[in-house]
């Protein structure tokens, strides 16, 4: 079947009616994206290269690990220095008219819980594969989340400049691990050191590589027949016969694009190029906008709320401190769901009962703010957080709403910590305390008043941050006492584990057995008539 259903172009990315509110405007001039991948696929450095393009900087930043990484999301000395991400940070841009609000995530597994909650923000993801290792194991954890979520999902196969796999091969992979039709917008010719460059097959236009000095590359070349002698000169008669026959098969095999079925999820439009020599990504920044939706509704706790409903409505997806050394306070991230959010307003705080003023509102840009006067569903703005926010959190105008299943991962690492010192100092508590909002760690306590607080992590590299956060934000060297326990279980009801497994509880006073191993949870419920536990918070 003969693909039908095409793009002529990506320049039309939004039509303004005359009778529409000015909110209503900017809604729709609004996308708001995370980058999902495993990790060195090159999220990061598409990041910096999609903020290249749209002119938010003027030179994008190298993730090389060390002195002299420089990356804009990347804005943690500990990331700078090792090349990786761990933590998630919010960009927005402005690319022909349209506003962009990128959520870059870490890739690493033991930062799950950071992406996963970044993911609740969002209305369309980037989904990045290493076009040399295909669909990983990270990637399909990711993937699963947006599609429990219902988000869209736009491909993008990176690093053609390096030896890849088949085309065809990679498309089946994705639907045969991923369940989601993949259907090619561009089309790869070559790789690696063959790579000549991409066909657009909407546009009916050849984008060709040329390694060069600064990676510039030739300006498209409308092909007016994909068989004309122009475009087998520039290819070469091997190259051109591949193509051919590549599209051919493409044509009769793969279903036509609509963009219904990528709003409902039912495939994925796929691109191609070279994050790390800009090839393709300018390409890849105009289908994207033009592909990804405006702002959709969210559900809360009383139903679904519409970006266009005149109440506002916000929640805190993640806090973080010391973003920048000159202030030493603490932001959180709030993304709009609905109304107009103006400076200085009054909203109600629902977990607490309190209203609050919001006096300083910034726009996040990495680890650079600006105060902000007015913003809109959609976007992601900070709030310097006086101790109230916490992760999960709604802001409203009047309403008592909640978030639904904001996600919490039950920890695997556990470790009593000292300060090196031997002084519970001021400085050692505010940084437990500011960590573990930040949700960098889970704190729980121990029934007899234990003081030395009881710190959990999901992953070793989580850990790692922790101690180094600690030292290098709060000059507090602390010493971990790692402890046996492998597995929590939050506990339901009033029975209590009659084995004697440790019972402790987390920052909301519910408690938690703590178990070695699988075998002990079973032994523990087996022998304690009446117990219910539980792998996340009730």
């Amino acid at each position: 079947m003969l693909m039908r259903c095409r793009v002529v172009s990506f320049v039309v990315l939004f039509t303004v009616n005359p009778t529409m509110t000015a909110p209503d405007t900017e809604i729709l001039r609004r996308r708001t994206v995370a980058i999902i991948s495993h990790p060195d696929a090159g999220k990061t450095t598409l990041t910096e290269k999609l903020l290249l393009y749209s002119g938010a900087i003027h030179q994008a930043g190298a993730v090389t690990g060390g002195k002299h990484s420089s990356t804009t999301s990347d804005w943690m000395d500990i990331e700078q220095q090792r090349g990786i991400s761990v933590s998630s940070s919010a960009m927005r841009v402005d690319y022909d008219g349209v506003l962009l609000n990128i959520l870059d995530t870490p890739g690493h597994q033991d930062f799950s819980e950071d992406t996963y909650r970044t993911l609740m923000a969002v209305d369309a993801a980037v989904m990045l594969l290493d076009a040399g290792r295909g669909v990983q194991e990270q990637t399909i954890k990711l993937f699963k989340v947006c599609r429990d979520r219902g988000i869209p999902i736009i491909t993008l196969m990176n690093k053609m400049d390096r030896p890849a796999r088949s085309p065809l091969e990679l498309l089946d992979e994705v639907e045969q691990v991923l369940g989601i039709t993949a259907i090619p917008r561009t089309w790869p010719i070559g790789d690696g050191t063959d790579f000549r460059g991409i066909y657009d097959r909407d546009t009916n236009t050849f984008h060709e590589f040329e390694r060069t000095v600064g990676n510039k590359y030739k300006a498209p070349v409308s092909i007016g027949d994909i068989r004309s002698a122009e475009l087998r000169n520039r290819l070469g008669d091997a190259a051109h016969d591949r193509l051919l026959e590549d599209l051919e098969f493409v044509e009769h095999v793969i279903p036509p694009f609509t963009r219904e079925d990528y709003l409902s999820e039912r495939c994925t439009p796929v691109f191609w190029g070279s994050a790390i020599t800009n090839f393709g990504i300018e390409h890849f920044l105009q289908a994207l906008l033009a592909l990804a939706p405006s702002p959709q509704p969210f559900d809360l706790s009383k139903g679904a709320v519409a970006p266009d409903s005149e109440e506002f409505v916000g929640f805190v997806y993640k806090v973080q401190a010391n973003m920048n050394k000159a202030h030493r306070d603490r932001i959180s991230f709030v993304r709009i769901v609905s109304g107009t959010f103006e400076r200085g307003m009054t909203a109600y705080h629902p977990r607490s009962g309190k209203d609050v003023k919001l006096t300083y509102p910034f726009e996040i840009f990495g680890r650079e703010r600006k105060i902000i006067d007015v913003a809109y569903p959609g976007d992601v703005i900070g709030l310097t957080n006086p101790g109230l926010f916490q992760v999960g959190d709604t802001i409203t105008e009047r309403s008592n709403l909640t978030m639904q299943n904001f996600p919490r991962f039950a920890p695997e690492i556990f470790a009593k910590v000292w300060p090196a010192t031997g002084s519970f100092s001021k400085s050692f508590r505010k940084g437990i305390e500011q960590l573990r909002e930040e949700g960098v760690i889970q704190i729980f306590t121990e029934p007899d008043g234990n003081p030395v607080p009881l710190v959990a992590v999901v992953g070793e590299l989580q850990l790692e941050l922790f101690a180094w956060r600690m030292e290098n934000e709060y000059n507090e060297r602390v010493r971990l006492d790692r402890q046996p326990y492998t597995r929590t279980r939050w506990i339901v009801g009033d029975a209590r584990p009659s084995t004697a497994v440790p019972v402790v509880f987390d920052d909301l006073d519910r408690p938690v057995a703590l178990f070695k191993t699988e075998w002990e949870i079973a032994y523990t419920i087996e022998r304690s008539p009446g117990l219910e536990l539980s792998d996340v918070p009730a």
